[in-house]
């Protein structure tokens, strides 16, 4: 059973009816009351689009996988797209070093990507390029654009719905 109650628009007394009605306690009381507000559906995966972007990924695809993440790897993530889909090892160590809800230290970055090749392997669209390329030589990753604007997307839904996230809530990396 799932019962949700929404602590913005919905009383005290109606959520314990609710809760009570739900468990059988008092079942004089409905659990739909009467002056409750419309059930908004709450927006989630199924809302993204399923259109190919580019190699298989879809908006659908790349909020599986950002969601299957571990928090680390999903704010360094987070933070290469909010820099347009390119920063350098630099950058991103830098920015991490002291981040005040993702600390990872330098020397940890690249254990700490790891993840992503590892989950787009399980989850990812077969025989997909890597989502996150390392370009060793020029020290910098680099996401496709295209792929970027979907990222945008799936963090946008990712802010809004955090509870579909492994681990901790992400939020925007700072």
């Amino acid at each position: 059973m799932r019962l949700t109650i929404d602590t913005a628009t919905d009383t005290y007394e109606q959520a314990i009816a609710a809760v009570q009605a739900a468990y059988g306690l008092r079942p004089d009381v409905p659990v739909a009351w009467p002056d409750a507000p419309a059930a908004e559906p709450r927006p989630g995966p199924q809302d993204l689009a399923d259109d190919d972007l580019a190699h298989g990924w879809t908006d659908q695809l790349l909020f599986h996988m950002i969601a299957t993440l571990v928090p680390g790897a999903r704010a360094v993530l987070r933070r290469i797209t909010e820099l347009g889909g390119t920063a350098s090892y630099e950058d991103v160590q830098q920015h991490f070093a002291q981040h005040p809800t993702h600390p990872i230290p330098p020397s940890k970055i690249g254990g700490t990507l790891t993840s992503v090749k590892a989950v787009q392997r399980r989850v990812g669209p077969d025989r997909a390029g890597p989502l996150l390329q390392r370009d060793e030589r020029a020290r910098r990753y680099r996401i496709d654009d295209v792929l970027v604007a979907g990222l945008q997307r799936v963090f946008a839904l990712a802010d809004v719905r955090p509870d579909l996230l492994r681990g901790e809530p992400s939020g925007p990396a700072t």
